[in-house]
């Protein structure tokens, strides 16, 4: 690769030199400047070098200019003096880095030549080069008393100029773009050029007719390659230079018809090179660009091509600015019914019934007319609005749509876009599950109301029972008080029996009466502060007389310190009653109970534990409704109503409390954790 480059910039510097002899040659005869002195490959050679190795080239070009302008004054009258080919030189050199260095900026590669800030950089570096030549060249002029210093100046600066517009994009990287002219264009291109050239330069009487070349180098810049059309513009040029140094053509004899100086022909014939220069690179740079443009828009066209294809569960319908179909996707086809040639060039009407466009603009408070909705339709907020399709079958479906008006660079409208979706059975089963959700609703309200109604009943026919219930209890006592006579054994033992029972239905309604009553949303217990050890010692003393006649030991651990709790103490007196009384109903003989209180932080923990026969695993997460009793209760033919548990839990919660309890094969364990007072 080093080598690749190193031979093509020794390549480039004895190209220079040669064409820098022909120059200084071709020179008329008391010329004062080099002619069309070959400044474009001294520039070259720097932008193919790298930059370390920048010192030297510009050495060598120095050297190179030094000798093709002073050299041939040594064999003949064409060179320059050896004072002036030194400015010259000099001016050449310092004129051939800036350019470099401007057109570069400093990065060490081939600049590109692709972009309009790519042309903008490269005429304001060719300029400020140019520039230098010429000022330079004016200054040599006054030192070396040369000519006329301005004319010196503006002709070197503009031949410079010239040399450099047309060579340097030859050592960029022009538009990356083939030809798109076909081969018998191409060849009838270079036809032309090569009959035009030389039929424009041989008039001498008809400057004027050497422009008709620019035409024809701005054809080939339009449809041939960048390498082409740029070879094309330097052999016109070439052709140019080589008649007009020859004597022949509309520049050669200037001086003589017009009474100027020599050195103008150089200078019509640099202004000639500039302007074909500066039309040809930036119309090759402009078609480059429309070139990648096309080739991005094509290929983003064909992206969105694969996409609108692929959504085959999306509508996807675009109009132009009248509403003729001029987009149909699969996905439309699929959903509507129609195929793609039986919708191209028909109006969009077409998938609507008359009836959805009056909904939808009843909908959209608008005018009953297509194009009014249509308006509403693409204004911002309105995407995912529903609107009604009439499929190709006659049947109509409810698609989500939204709709985009499409407009060019000055806000004209081109045309609309419409995608959809068909939301039909989602509509249906979002309006079935609201229509059972207020079934559900209206089922929970008469479940609540007849919850009510069952509470009040409960609560009245306890509060009716109650009363009778006592007097029964009472009349047995006095029974079994022989109050009406003696009874005999039997008479007494059914007397027993029966005062049971009652006692166990007054139990259950009790039970029935307090459950109702933490119910209720009105219940408001006595709000006082008491010592919690208290009452769980008269729970305690309640249930004692239950275990005395059977073998169970009953541990109750209670802190030395007050437990002050706010509260009813009736109703925690009833959480401990219920939670002993189950410890003791559900342990056999030989068994355990453990109470104890304690105090964690600002809470009060009471603990009943049992080595009773435990709650079944599946069925602990029902202990705490209502009538549940388990299934081991129900087999062992345990009495109870269920209730219990349940009633505890509403008392601990009506007091700002939690209970929990585990429960296996070894018994249960009951935890109370109610908030103290500190």
């Amino acid at each position: 690769m080093r080598k690749s480059w190193v031979v093509r910039v020794v390549a480039v510097v004895v190209l220079m030199a040669a064409t820098g002899l022909m120059a200084v040659w071709g020179a008329p005869d008391g010329g004062r400047v080099t002619g069309i002195w070959p400044a474009g490959l001294a520039t070259g050679a720097l932008l193919l070098a790298r930059r370390r190795h920048t010192p030297a080239l510009l050495l060598a070009i120095f050297l190179v200019a030094l000798g093709t302008i002073w050299g041939p004054s040594l064999v003949s009258d064409n060179g320059r003096p050896f004072l002036v080919a030194l400015g010259f030189a000099l001016g050449s050199t310092l004129e051939a880095w800036v350019v470099a260095r401007l057109f570069t900026d400093g990065v060490d590669e081939r600049p590109p030549l692709r972009s309009d800030p790519d042309l903008r950089r490269y005429f304001r570096s060719v300029g400020a080069g140019g520039a230098v030549g010429g000022v330079i060249g004016y200054a040599t002029s006054v030192v070396a008393d040369w000519g006329d210093p301005l004319l010196v100046g503006v002709i070197i600066g503009t031949s410079h100029v010239a040399s450099n517009l047309a060579l340097i994009p030859f050592f960029c990287r022009p538009p990356n773009q083939e030809s798109v002219a076909t081969r018998g264009e191409r060849i009838f291109q270079w036809v032309t050029i090569v009959t035009v050239t030389p039929a424009v330069f041989l008039p001498t009487d008809l400057p004027s007719l050497v422009f008709l070349a620019i035409p024809v180098l701005a054809w080939g810049a339009l449809r041939l390659s960048p390498r082409e059309s740029l070879a094309q513009m330097v052999a016109v040029l070439a052709f140019a230079v080589f008649m007009t140094t020859g004597g022949y053509g509309p520049f050669a004899d200037v001086s003589e018809r017009y009474d100027v100086s020599v050195d103008m022909r150089g200078l019509i014939l640099a202004c000639f090179a500039l302007v074909c220069a500066a039309i040809v690179v930036p119309l090759m740079i402009r078609m480059g660009e429309q070139i990648a443009s096309a080739r991005e828009a094509k290929a983003e066209r064909d992206m969105v091509q694969r996409i609108v294809d692929g959504a085959t569960g999306v509508a996807i319908i675009g109009s132009d600015e009248v509403g003729r179909v001029n987009l149909y996707n699969p996905g439309a086809q699929r959903l509507l019914g129609y195929e793609a040639d039986e919708v191209l060039g028909q109006k969009t009407t077409m998938f609507h019934s008359p009836a959805a466009i009056r909904d939808k603009a009843a909908e959209l408070g608008v005018a009953e007319t297509f194009s009014d909705v249509v308006r509403e339709m693409t204004k911002s907020g309105a995407a995912g609005t529903h609107i009604r399709f009439q499929r190709k079958d006659g049947v109509e479906r409810t698609h989500a749509i939204t709709l985009s008006r499409l407009a060019d660079d000055r806000g004209r409208t081109t045309g609309y876009v419409s995608t959809s979706e068909d939301v039909t059975d989602q509509l249906e089963s979002r309006r079935a599950l609201v229509e059972a959700l207020e079934v559900e609703r209206q089922a929970v309200e008469r479940l609540q109301e007849v919850d009510s109604v069952k509470d009040s009943f409960v609560s009245s026919v306890s509060h009716e029972l109650r009363t009778p219930m006592t007097s029964i209890l009472g009349y047995l006592e006095m029974l079994g008080e022989d109050a009406y006579g003696a009874l005999t054994g039997d008479q007494r033992n059914a007397v027993r029996r029966v005062s049971a029972n009652t006692q166990r239905l007054l139990g259950l309604i009790d039970d029935l009466l307090t459950l109702s009553r933490v119910d209720s949303e009105g219940f408001d217990y006595v709000d006082r502060v008491f010592d919690l050890r208290a009452a769980i010692g008269a729970a305690y003393a309640v249930v004692l007389p239950s275990w005395e006649s059977r073998e169970l030991e009953v541990t109750l651990r209670l802190p030395d310190e007050p437990v002050p709790i706010m509260g009813d103490r009736d109703m925690i007196e009833r959480v401990t009653l219920n939670l002993l009384s189950n410890a003791v109903k559900f342990t056999p003989d030989g068994g355990a109970i453990e109470v104890g209180l304690g105090v964690d932080a600002d809470q009060a923990e009471l603990v009943v534990t049992d080595s009773g026969i435990g709650v079944p695993e599946q069925e602990q997460g029902q202990l705490f409704n209502r009538f549940f009793r388990s299934t081991l209760a129900q087999k062992q033919a345990i009495p109870g109503s269920g209730l219990g548990l349940s009633i505890t839990r509403a008392i601990v919660e009506k007091h700002g409390g939690t209970i929990s309890f585990t429960s296996g094969e070894g018994g249960t364990s009951f935890v109370v954790r109610l908030p103290i007072i500190t």
